[in-house]
């Protein structure tokens, strides 16, 4: 039996649709008959501790990058030494990425990297560090990427065209359209949502790049025509609270129609939270292949995304989502006024593509068959 040492730089509780999809790579990969262990660094261990809950081997940050690589090697070493791995698995390119290959090569061992999507543009542009970034694509036994578009910029980067398009994936039996219309409003009213309100949601870490100003600003345009809340399933990211403030000053009403869960770690929670919504919007500036995208349709939400990353590969404009280009983003609110003009008829058209489309090719059966080929090949 085959031994994957899985190194990634977030993986389940934590936030983010990186510790989603490193779970998600983990299962998957257990269900193929692999031994899989995982590294993954903590911000809530002491600096060099290491927390072991089962396989999963959690180590704290050091200030410095320099002190925590050689502290994860150092580990990596001794869990070769005991396990004797067949593939070391990076999950992100910086640094679980650079780590596998370094340490892979070191131990002549077959190496893969799985880039998601913002981790290479922060190693292209500035303050990336280009040359790591280019070394670790180079070197890699084997690249996946969650999009072609992805795999496109992979190969201005490195010269390489044997990249895998390893798409994300959703269960599809959790998120699914389970509510009743008597579930649906007694959640609502849970949550302090109106009756009468148009419910626009968000769903994950709510940050710059996920267009949290254009989001905002389109709530207030919209509110100018109807009552309207934006639900945001999950939460703001620390850095950017002052912007939620900012709002707060200069939108008061408004401000008091976000509704915020907080983080929810419970999927099947966040399942009936999509539900309630009559639009998800993903104004993002920069994407790979987002989850709450994929999980979004998979409720039968209707989504209105930017174009940005791999969105247009899951999104057909018009036939099972909309989408908007990610330099109009500014016309957000707009693009929700001109969705409301739809008649009935052609929305629900559009909830069933959407979650047809991830039936056929974003389930946990499609991604598996994938995984199952990429194996064959790593370890051939």
């Amino acid at each position: 039996m085959s031994r994957i040492l899985l190194i990634a730089e977030k993986f389940h509780p934590d936030l983010g649709g990186v510790a989603v999809s490193a779970k998600r790579t983990y299962e998957s990969l257990t269900r193929l008959g692999v031994k899989v262990d995982v590294v993954v660094w903590s911000r809530y261990l002491q600096p060099g501790e290491i927390a072991q809950d089962r396989n999963v081997y959690r180590l704290g940050l050091f200030r410095n990058w320099d002190l925590t690589m050689i502290h994860t090697l150092n580990l990596l070493e001794s869990l070769h030494e005991r396990f004797k791995y067949d593939v070391i698995w990076g999950h992100y390119l910086f640094p679980a990425g650079f780590l596998t290959v370094w340490f892979a090569q070191l131990q002549g061992l077959k190496s893969v990297v799985s880039a998601r999507g913002n981790d290479l543009d922060r190693g292209v542009f500035p303050p990336g560090d280009f040359a790591r970034l280019r070394w670790t694509l180079e070197n890699a036994s084997l690249l996946t990427a969650v999009s072609a578009d992805l795999g496109k910029k992979i190969g201005l980067v490195c010269g390489r065209e044997d990249v895998t398009i390893l798409k994300n994936a959703v269960d599809t039996d959790i998120f699914a359209p389970s509510l009743t219309s008597q579930k649906r409003q007694e959640l609502k009213a849970e949550l302090g949502i109106e009756t009468n309100e148009l419910v626009l949601c968000f769903s994950g870490e709510l940050r710059a790049k996920k267009g949290q100003d254009f989001l905002l600003s389109a709530l207030s345009q919209v509110r100018k025509q109807r009552p309207a809340c934006l639900l945001i399933i999950g939460e703001i990211r620390p850095a950017q609270e002052s912007i939620l403030a900012t709002y707060k000053m200069q939108h008061p009403e408004d401000y008091e129609r976000v509704i915020i869960t907080q983080h929810i770690s419970d999927s099947q929670q966040v399942a009936k939270y999509l539900q309630l919504c009559d639009l998800f919007l993903l104004p993002s500036i920069w994407e790979g292949l987002p989850n709450a995208l994929l999980e979004a349709m998979a409720c039968g939400c209707c989504c209105l995304a930017s174009d940005a990353g791999g969105i247009p590969e899951i999104i057909d404009r018009g036939v099972d989502g909309f989408m908007l280009s990610k330099s109009k983003l500014q016309y957000l609110g707009t693009a929700i006024l001109e969705f409301l003009e739809l008649d009935r008829k052609t929305v629900d058209k559009v909830k069933i593509a959407s979650r047809d489309r991830i039936l056929t090719e974003f389930s946990l059966k499609a991604e598996q068959v994938r995984l199952e080929r990429l194996l064959v090949d790593v370890i051939s």
